[in-house]
């Protein structure tokens, strides 16, 4: 046994490739159903998000041309899970026909295809000396054989392990005690103003209302979020923040939590302010909820492995119907929704999720975040003026 695989070229070729993709570059399997001898990868932080190693046997430009249309089939079903707009594959072909003549389809413009015979086809591979320059290193090993193949699995799934206690301190439950309080903050300001009969006055005083901010009451951007016109108004925004505040608070901890919920809020004021004219009183949490949304659409792209289709067919759903109820229904500030929205977006890529977000894309969150503010504060106090 031992001698036939230290024989099996491909299945080494094939190991060795798995661990380097998997335990260096953290790329992650993607399940699919009826892909037969073949391995997909995946890491949206990389150039190329997916990487295929394919070892069956492909005999000629027939079949191969088919591969190509099967994995722009299959890319394209990725993208609309992951929402993302451009995806390169880097396909490795173990088994290549020598019937095979051309390994590039100008009609498959991001599909990478090599040939792979011996580690030499890598050496001299211009897309894995620029966008993976250590494989070549990476792959060399002292064991052979099963030893090998014992050392690779252990590697695998040490990795595998590891992300595991990650993932499970960041879904692990906690007591969400920020959103408590948030939510107990909103109640008793609402009923605090009714016992005092000071319900008008408070929001007469505290509301988001575009001249007197322009006029330097800029903490209303803050206060309009904690009040609410009616009983109705306050249980619908508490539930909703409840069910949503506390999945956020557990996912990103609650001092980074926090912090989206407050500026969610201030970016929900600042568009509600532009937008809305300087005729229009305009208060309650949904801006900030709004954002909290946001994040989860951020932070569920990022662990989508684990969550699975909950973003794409139950979130963004959910958010798409809220706008729309709010532009069909009067008495709504859906630019404070969409301010949130956005705020919490960004947000949430700005402060980082832990184990996901690079420091480019932190870096890039913060600048779009610094902009986005920068464009909202122009439209509301200087383009309107």
């Amino acid at each position: 046994m031992e001698e036939n695989i230290r024989l099996d070229d491909t299945n080494i070729m094939l190991m060795k490739l798995l661990h380097y993709f998997i335990t260096e570059k953290n790329y992650n399997p993607i399940i699919l159903q009826g892909a037969e001898n073949e391995i997909w990868l995946e890491n949206m932080d990389e150039d190329y998000k997916v990487v295929r190693i394919v070892s069956g046997h492909i005999h000629n430009n027939e079949q191969f041309e088919f591969d190509a249309f099967k994995t722009k089939r299959i890319v394209k079903k990725i993208k609309m899970k992951t929402l993302t707009f451009n995806i390169n594959v880097l396909s490795i072909f173990l088994n290549l026909g020598e019937n095979v003549t051309d390994t590039q389809n100008e009609n498959y413009k991001n599909q990478i295809n090599i040939r792979l015979t011996d580690e030499e086809d890598l050496k001299n591979n211009d897309t894995i000396s620029k966008y993976f320059p250590d494989l070549t290193r990476k792959i060399k090993f002292k064991e052979k054989g099963i030893e090998l193949f014992a050392k690779i699995t252990t590697d695998i799934n040490k990795h595998n392990e590891n992300d595991a206690k990650k993932v499970g301190k960041i879904f692990k439950n906690k007591v969400p005690y920020i959103t408590f309080a948030l939510i107990v903050l909103n109640v008793l300001i609402f009923f605090g103003g009714f016992a005092l009969n000071e319900q008008k006055e408070l929001i007469n005083n505290f509301s988001v209302y575009a001249p007197a901010i322009r006029a330097g009451e800029y903490y209303r951007l803050i206060t309009g979020a904690f009040l609410h016109g009616n009983f109705l108004h306050l249980l619908f925004n508490m539930y909703a923040l409840w069910i949503v505040g506390q999945q956020l608070e557990n996912f990103l901890g609650k001092g980074k939590y926090l912090g989206v919920y407050l500026f969610s809020a201030i970016t929900s004021s600042l568009l509600s302010m532009a937008a809305n004219g300087s005729n229009t009183y305009s208060v309650g949490a949904s801006g900030a909820i709004f954002g909290i949304m946001g994040a989860l659409v951020y932070f569920g792209l990022q662990y989508r492995v684990y969550l699975g289709n909950f973003v794409k067919n139950q979130l963004i759903p959910i958010i798409l119907l809220n706008l729309v109820i709010g532009f069909s229904s009067t008495g709504i500030d859906n630019f404070g929704h969409i301010g949130g929205l956005v705020g919490g977006v960004l947000g949430t890529m700005a402060i980082g999720i832990e184990g996901k977000t690079t420091t480019t894309e932190r870096i890039n969150g913060i600048i779009l975040s610094i902009i986005y503010i920068a464009l909202v504060v122009y439209m509301g106090f200087i383009y309107t003026a």
